[in-house]
């Protein structure tokens, strides 16, 4: 190996594109000058090597305990050398001597003329240093001949030749007598015994470098020729999804087309309608009017005997004009159009038209699937949602994701449909169980399952409670007698309870306590939210009244005016208005939203009211009269409109009614406290359908937007929920 053999690529540093300085080794094995490496420390926090970007975890001494590439400095030294054997380079020491001999000192790695070698032999600290004439060095052709010599930083004359086990470090012979003596604490051996073995572990290593070297250059023509595909495939794709709204717009054109000739079709129709009606109005109007002047002739000509003799037929002729049945009202037969499906659910459904999906990034690892507890013979749903390597949310396409939900036996697979949401980043899996038990859910992305697949599904009766929300006692989580619940903004469930005096958020999904805070008073009964997610709680006796908190908990305003004296349920219209069931009083209070009484409802005709709840599509409140053991309706403005309910066992009667809510549609859900029943009326009171019986006491009623009703069990210490639709 000549010096110009050498690459200079090698032995130049990538940041300050010179000749190495002092190179040191990052953990990625990159190479850079030790002050190159300071200043680039400096700029960047953490560390990032210049080359890789790999992050670099500094040691503690920071770039100087960085590892030499002694590698690096031999080669520097082999180029130094065959570059100094020349003539014209001067000595390194006295700068002089360019045209006479030189010799190269290998510990010091520098040049010497005669002169300052032979002192360089005679000085104490350099007299054992190994000299070598250049004539030797010209023909020298093994760069590792070129090795300098390493001295302890301790023992300055001492060349490092040990290797301590123990310590992990290079050590001098005169290190093993005093520091690193053989014993438990330490194991120097010589670096020779210790570098073989460390070849022989790279050299294996090495072995399976090659082999996987081979399969990445295999997998880059990969790469490139997936490239190269892009273009074409990138227009094929366009060329798909052009095609394909260029077909739904063509549908949409002919679908115009035929509404505006059936349009066009039926006012050509009325028009020949008028035309054929005002031709016969014109018909009767000219004979009218032709009998009209010859009987005004006959008249004024004054001759008896033609009035004699044609008086009597035109009489006849003018009565029988006068009788005619002519239609003197054109048909006026409006054409309207009317909206099959209207633009905003049209518009919806464009948002699903066409999904832009790939498989290339997804990463099944990363993948989540949410399960609802099913109930049998519902349609149940389970989400998937597909993320990237980074937990981003990606699309992918229908053909990618698999779906199967096996029965209880295990052999009995349930039929499953995917639904794309948010454009393919998120998949609806719905089915329908037909048997209670235990299900397997197996969910693939790209064939391979998902993290967690397959998943035990159990699917409950419909009778059963889905999730059960606390048990009793006072802890954050527990429950002791919830009267009354609610539906936040966020879709929560807010719970009151009385004899904790407090108010506690839970996930409606899961069931686990979000937020918790008290409420300063006895009596505690009703709760209700309004549009801006504020909070009403109701209390009696000495603290009685209304109270409005913030979603945080934080007390807005106390409402407790003298004509407010029992209440016991609330609700909370859109427009800020409170009705307030009064339990002394046996009425009900509409209040504006500052607590000023608007008027008294249901004066003398209820006994006992609990809790209300209002349908303000059609402007009525529906109250549970407790004692009389019905559900009484009445206007906002005050009118009794029905009721519905009488006291018994059977299906349609109730016994006790407490909680009150209504679902989207109207229809009505009650609970009875004496016999658990939580039973659907319509919205005319008509008996639909009962939903469970619990046996808890069930007061406070409140339906989940995702259709699964909440029951506060007062004696069971606990909410359940309880899939509604």
């Amino acid at each position: 190996m000549t010096s110009g053999d050498l690459d200079e690529q090698v032995l130049t540093c990538p940041l300050c594109m010179l000749h190495f300085r002092d190179p040191r080794v990052l953990p990625c094995l990159h190479t850079f000058c030790r002050e190159c490496l300071q200043e680039w420390a400096t700029k960047q926090q953490p560390l990032e090597c210049p080359t890789c970007r790999t992050q670099v975890s500094l040691p503690d001494q920071g770039v100087d305990g960085l590892k030499t590439n002694f590698y690096v400095n031999n080669l520097l030294d082999f180029a130094a050398v065959k570059k100094g054997a020349g003539p014209g380079v001067p000595c390194q020491v006295c700068e002089g001597g360019q045209d006479g001999d030189k010799s190269w000192c290998v510990d010091c790695a520098a040049w010497m003329c005669d002169s300052c070698t032979t002192v360089h032999w005679k000085l104490p600290g350099t007299k054992e240093h190994e000299v070598v004439p250049a004539e030797v060095l010209k023909a020298e052709k093994d760069v590792s001949k070129f090795q300098r010599k390493r001295h302890c930083h301790k023992h300055k004359n001492q060349e490092l030749v040990f290797y301590c086990e123990s310590c992990n470090a290079l050590v001098c012979t005169a290190c093993t007598v005093v520091d690193h003596r053989p014993g438990n604490d330490h194991n120097p051996v010589e670096v020779s015994s210790i570098a073989d073995n460390k070849k022989d572990k790279l050299r294996q290593l090495l072995s399976h470098v090659d082999p996987r070297l081979k399969e990445m250059q295999d997998a880059l023509k990969e790469f490139d020729k997936e490239m190269m595909k892009l273009d074409s495939s990138r227009i094929e794709s366009v060329n798909q999804a052009t095609s394909y709204f260029q077909h739904l717009a063509d549908l949409l054109q002919k679908r115009e087309r035929e509404i505006l000739s059936q349009i066009d079709a039926t006012y050509r129709g009325i028009g020949r309608t008028l035309e054929s009606q005002k031709a016969a109005v014109e018909s009767g109007f000219s004979r009218l009017a032709s009998a009209r002047t010859f009987c005004r002739q006959a008249v004024d000509y004054e001759n008896e005997m033609h009035i004699v003799e044609i008086g009597e037929q035109a009489q006849r002729t003018v009565e029988g004009l006068l009788l005619e049945q002519v239609n003197l009202k054109p048909e006026q037969d409006k054409v309207q159009f009317s909206e099959k499906v209207s633009v905003a659910d049209f518009k919806k459904d464009v948002e699903s038209l066409g999904i832009v999906s790939t498989t290339v990034n997804v990463d099944v690892s990363k993948c989540r699937v949410v399960t609802k507890t099913p109930v049998v013979g519902l349609e149940c749903t389970s989400v998937l949602m597909t993320s990237d390597e980074e937990g981003q949310a990606v699309a992918v396409s229908r053909e990618a994701v698999s779906a199967c939900l096996t029965g209880p036996a295990g052999n009995t697979a349930v039929p499953t449909q995917l639904r794309a949401k948010d454009e393919g980043r998120v998949w609806e899996i719905l089915y329908t169980p037909e048997v209670t038990g235990r299900h397997r859910l197996e969910v693939k992305v790209k064939d391979r399952d998902v993290a967690g697949s397959p998943f035990d599904v159990v699917v409950r009766s419909r009778e059963s409670a889905v999730i059960t929300i606390g048990s009793e006692g006072n802890e954050e989580g527990q429950l002791k007698k919830p009267l009354d619940v609610a539906i936040d903004g966020n879709g929560n469930v807010v719970v009151l309870e009385q004899v904790n005096r407090r108010v506690q958020v839970f996930d409606a999904g899961r069931g686990n306590v979000l937020k918790c805070f008290p409420i300063d008073s006895d009596g505690l009964f009703g709760t209700g939210t309004d549009s801006s997610g504020n909070l009403f709680v109701t209390s009696f006796g000495e603290s009685y009244g209304i109270r409005k908190y913030s979603q945080e908990g934080k007390l807005l305003a106390t409402f407790n005016p003298e004509y407010l004296r029992h209440p016991l349920g609330v609700a909370v219209l859109q427009d800020g208005r409170m009705v307030a069931a009064d339990k002394q009083q046996k009425s009900c209070l509409l209040l504006q939203p500052d607590g000023s009484l608007i008027r008294e409802i249901g004066k003398g005709q209820l006994q006992d009211p609990w809790f209300i709840a209002v349908d303000q599509s059609r402007g009525l409140m529906f109250v549970t009269d407790n004692r009389a053991h019905k559900v009484v309706v009445f206007d906002l403005e005050g009118n009794l409109k029905f009721s519905f309910g009488k006291r018994g066992p059977n299906r349609g009667e109730l016994n006790g009614p407490t909680g009150v809510t209504l679902d989207p549609a109207g229809n009505v859900i009650v609970a009875n406290k004496a016999d658990g029943r939580v039973q659907v009326f319509g919205p005319d009171g008509t008996y639909l359908r009962t939903v469970t019986t619990t046996r808890g006491a069930p007061h406070g009623l409140a339906l989940t937007p995702d259709g699964y009703v909440a029951v506060a069990c007062y004696t069971g210490h606990c909410v359940e929920l309880y899939r509604y639709k």
